[in-house]
């Protein structure tokens, strides 16, 4: 397979995410990065004879540069690929399937307490009809606990004022319904009103839109988030993601239980959602500070 073919098949393999898999949008983009490298690696190679020793080679090419969880991911992202052309009969056997993923230490998820979210939210400017967007997408980032990538992929048919309540698609393309509070409905509401106002429309397609009308970008919030941080005085390097995080632990630490917690965030197993177990235990120990006589 010459160099031609192997990035048709590259440019077949990242349809097969996006359409077959459901990956999401960071998947994807992570995914089509890690192929890319590897297929310059394997520049001048015949295809055919690319075996496990191979990849291996690869893996001692890049490990030196990565943290064990970007190596894991593209391992990940390698082993996906030859499963996708052994099953698209471009290749005969995973070779990839002999590697093995490094051991990677867990870390409990970053979020900000409840203060801090508050502090975070209360102090978004409110200037203008981009400042106003920013306040309606953290608002219901925080309100559902939805990921930044399904928050920037929601369409104005997915959201539903009267109701209070949102559509959106997660990974492996699974819908499920969020809903949220009257935060969120306001700042909504207040940024619908603000875009009709300022650009004489209302999103036809996109909920989140950008200055030029198209849809916002993870690029373009993610900037977004680390600016208005640094304004806001909060010093932990929180991800978007955090966000979630923080949703997922308040709901815990104020009673909520972990099937319901699982349902709001679209987890496939209850044990990805007992991270959330971990992080609540200061404030148990909070609890067992000022409750019992033998603390």
């Amino acid at each position: 397979m010459d160099k031609k073919a192997i990035k048709g098949v590259a440019k077949e393999f990242y349809k097969y995410l996006e359409v077959e898999k459901g990956a999401s949008f960071n998947t994807e983009r992570a995914y089509k990065g890690d192929i890319e490298d590897f297929i310059k690696f394997i520049e001048g190679s015949a295809f055919e004879e690319i075996d496990h020793n191979t990849i291996r080679a690869y893996i001692v090419h890049i490990y030196k540069d990565l943290k064990k969880s970007s190596l894991s991911r593209k391992i990940s992202a390698i082993k996906v690929f030859f499963k996708f052309m052994k099953k698209k009969g471009y290749t005969d056997e995973n070779t990839a399937l002999v590697i093995k993923n490094p051991r990677i230490e867990k870390h409990l998820p970053k979020f900000y307490t409840i203060d801090e979210m508050f502090h975070f939210l209360d102090f978004l400017p409110k200037d203008g009809w981009l400042n106003i967007r920013n306040m309606a997408i953290f608002e219901l980032m925080y309100s559902t606990g939805m990921r930044s990538s399904e928050a920037l992929t929601m369409d104005m048919e997915d959201l539903h004022m009267d109701g209070m309540w949102v559509k959106v698609k997660g990974k492996g393309g699974k819908e499920r319904i969020l809903p949220f509070g009257d935060k969120a409905k306001e700042a909504i509401d207040a940024y619908l009103e603000a875009v009709k106002k300022t650009l004489k429309y209302e999103p036809k397609s996109a909920l989140f839109i950008n200055a030029r009308g198209g849809r916002l970008s993870y690029r373009g919030l993610l900037k977004i988030m680390k600016k208005h941080q640094i304004k806001a005085q909060l010093f932990k390097n929180l991800s978007l993601h955090g966000v979630r995080h923080s949703f997922a632990t308040h709901l815990l630490d104020n009673g909520a239980d972990l099937r319901s917690i699982q349902e709001l965030l679209g987890h496939a197993k209850l044990s990805t959602t007992q991270r959330y177990t971990h992080v609540s235990m200061d404030k148990l120990m909070e609890i067992y500070d000022k409750s019992h006589p033998r603390r």
